[in-house]
């Protein structure tokens, strides 16, 4: 559904006036063209991720049908000047391509929807099989989208002209995808759907960061005592501080492999730490009094970690099948079922239901029947579309089980 011809031509500059916006007077005449505009608001922001420890926007863009195109420096902005352009920006439709990517750095600037049109969602709900912004756009406008500079550090300033151009081109494109993509929401009888899913999209909030975060290093698994996973946790501690002071990527400080390596290896003075090539990095010896005095605590605290946390919620489902058989084989049955809807309906798996909702409902249900599966689905967050496609034909799967897979009332 996805493939476009490959000699589509490249739209490699935006089709309409680029302006930058770093002072109260651009961002005065910027809103007074968007107010005069037509359409939703097609909105998208530049983070510097992978380089500065903060997911902050340090640039946005804006544009509509009949406007021209406005890069918005949120850095260079007076607080006041972003009160005013979040009292134009709160009471608009958002055109946003993966919308949850973005949403947060811009709420952190004050600017919140009044309402979605997430064409990367959409683009899912629709069954399309490829539905980044380039893919999207070749079906849209029929033409390939330039994408040179995804990876560019956003705090740099000034911004080099290539990446304002690679930054208005993300929001040229939007307002004919939407169009693009009302057109085919109608022909497959999908509004109510999208609405619904754009009405719950509204709500997104980040989840909340893990506790026990040092975890997630890469190679922990390597560690095997109680004292090595100390030391690591200590460094990790320890960058994450510097990395916050500093505003870095922590990785781009050290990377997790040094710290996993000071750790296995436990250095005994910081002369042996300090000529360890194998402990390297960026500040690796620049802060090096930073790394040994971590690596000290770790060595001597008698609070050690435990080699493993206890999990909280419902068991991982991979040991179900020999643990728990009986919630296994309504997962399976109810898998089943969510893969044919998905076909019938060219919608994904994890678009019908989310995996983690599939397992909870799965795992200790509150009964068989549609009404009761219904009222589970609504307290895990399913929309009424979700609910009205699925609960029925699990509730009649989960009845045809074997007598020994359907526990007694």
């Amino acid at each position: 559904m996805n493939d476009a011809p490959e000699d589509l031509p490249l739209l490699d500059s935006p089709r309409a006036r680029v302006f930058f916006v770093e002072d109260e007077a651009a961002l005065s005449a910027a809103i007074n063209d968007l107010q005069n505009g037509l359409g939703p608001l097609a909105v998208d922001a530049e983070r510097a991720s992978g380089f500065k420890y903060s997911q902050r926007a340090y640039l946005v863009q804006f544009h509509r049908e009949g406007s021209e195109i406005y890069l918005v420096d949120p850095i260079a902005l007076a607080e006041k000047d972003l009160e005013t352009l979040a009292n134009f920006t709160n009471s608009q439709e958002w055109i946003l391509h993966a919308a949850t990517q973005d949403m947060p750095c811009l709420a952190e600037l004050g600017l919140n929807p009044a309402a979605l049109f997430d064409t990367e969602l959409i683009s899912r709900l629709l069954g399309f099989e490829r539905v980044g912004l380039g893919a999207v756009c070749e079906l849209a406008l029929q033409m390939r989208l330039a994408k040179e500079h995804s990876a560019a550090d956003w705090s740099t300033r000034p911004l080099p002209e290539s990446w304002l151009n690679y930054a208005a081109l993300d929001v040229d494109v939007l307002p004919q995808m939407r169009n693009y993509l009302l057109a085919k929401i109608a022909e497959q009888d999908k509004t109510e759907i999208v609405n619904q899913e754009m009405q719950h999209l509204l709500g997104f909030k980040p989840k909340a960061p893990k506790t026990d975060r040092w975890r997630g290093m890469s190679g922990i698994q390597e560690l095997r005592e109680q004292r090595q996973l100390a030391i690591a946790k200590a460094l990790w501690e320890a960058r994450e501080a510097l990395a916050l002071k500093l505003d870095v990527s922590p990785g781009r400080l050290i990377p997790d492999r040094s710290l996993i390596h000071a750790a296995l290896s436990q250095p005994r003075s910081k002369s042996v730490l300090a000529n360890d090539r194998a402990f390297n990095g960026r500040a690796s010896r620049s802060y090096l009094d930073i790394w040994w005095a971590a690596v000290d605590l770790g060595s001597n605290t008698r609070e050690l970690p435990p080699m493993r946390i206890s999990a909280s919620g419902i068991p991982n489902h991979r040991n179900w099948p020999t643990k728990f058989p009986l919630a296994n084989a309504r997962l399976v049955a109810a898998k089943e079922v969510i893969a044919r809807v998905s076909a019938e309906r060219s919608i994904p798996p994890e678009n019908l239901l989310s995996p983690d909702s599939l397992r909870q409902l799965s795992y200790e249900p509150d009964g068989y029947e549609a009404g009761e599966i219904a009222q589970q689905l609504a307290r895990l967050v399913a929309r009424q579309w979700q609910i009205a496609l699925l609960a029925e034909p699990i509730s009649q799967v989960w009845k045809a089980l074997p007598p020994g897979q359907i526990p007694a009332a």
